[in-house]
């Protein structure tokens, strides 16, 4: 790695205006590593996980991403203690819906007492008044959507919540939410060998709406040696992780990826790829390629 791709800015994958008000850079910093082991309990070494945190924000990701499920509380509480009082262009993203009952395992909990409880602990753990990005992680199959749509919206009409996104749905959920409250992200997996969500994001590129991909990194067999990801990253001096960042970057204009880590130097490298610029035959041959 040379020491330009050490040394960027998040800034430079450019913006995009969440909700329509609130300008982030596009590269973003998922939190959910900075727990421990399984998304459970306490980070194996907290110094590190506040540095992560720090740095981030010193490299210009403006956009924080969390769940009260990610420890669960420890992540919402880490970025409270280490990073407030926030910077004024600081935006942190969290989420409700899961609940969880121990190591690795996840439950949907969409019910409305759940959700008003759980906002309640997000503002105490990250010292805020507002939540900029409210999102519904799951919605619950037991629960009617409209339910846990509902206290969404009222939480954002008593100004709790400025914007509500939503986690893991399709075309057919989101338009379902727009009608009971405006949606300005969708967060579902999306990374070069999963697709899966193409519909959904040309909605969001019509609708104006944040698409934040999950698992962002994932390059599977193209990143092997040989493979198109690996010669990619050979012509630039990169790393795989790095060309698919950059690649989800190029997909779309509301694409806001938030790798995650738990390492400054991992952190460091993801955030160098918000300067590495494909070209045209590149961008296309990774589009193509058959996963």
């Amino acid at each position: 790695m040379t020491e330009q791709n050490t040394t960027q800015n998040a800034a430079a994958a450019g913006t995009f205006a969440l909700g329509g008000d609130l300008e982030v850079n596009r590269l973003g910093f998922g939190a959910m590593r900075i727990t421990g082991e399984g998304i459970w309990g306490e980070p194996e070494n907290p110094d590190e996980t506040r540095a992560v945190l720090r740095r981030a924000v010193e490299l210009g990701v403006n956009l924080i991403d969390t769940a009260d499920s990610y420890g669960p509380n420890v992540s919402e509480r880490l970025i409270g203690e280490t990073l407030h009082p926030y910077p004024d262009d600081l935006l942190i993203a969290t989420k409700a819906g899961l609940v969880r009952p121990g190591p690795g395992d996840w439950r949907p909990n969409g019910r409305p007492e759940h959700i008003r409880e759980a906002i309640e602990g997000s503002l105490s753990r990250l010292k805020l008044e507002t939540i900029d990005l409210y999102q519904l992680h799951r919605i619950d199959p037991e629960v009617p959507a409209e339910e846990s749509l509902g206290v969404m919206a009222e939480l954002r009409q008593e100004g709790k919540v400025r914007h509500v996104g939503l986690s893991e749905v399709g075309v057919e959920e989101l338009r379902q939410a727009q009608e009971i409250v405006p949606i300005a992200s969708v967060q579902n997996r999306y990374n070069l060998t999963d697709r899966g969500s193409e519909k959904i994001l040309e909605v969001c590129e019509q609708d104006g709406i944040a698409f934040i991909p999950w698992f962002p990194l994932a390059a599977g067999p193209l990143a092997r040696p040989g493979g198109s990801v690996d010669e990619i990253a050979s012509r630039h001096d990169a790393t795989p992780g790095q060309v698919a960042l950059a690649w989800l970057l190029r997909r779309s204009p509301v694409m806001l990826p938030i790798p995650g880590t738990s390492s400054v130097e991992h952190l460091e490298e993801n955030v160098a790829a918000a300067s590495l610029e494909l070209t045209d035959d590149e961008y296309t041959e990774l589009y193509e390629v058959s996963v």
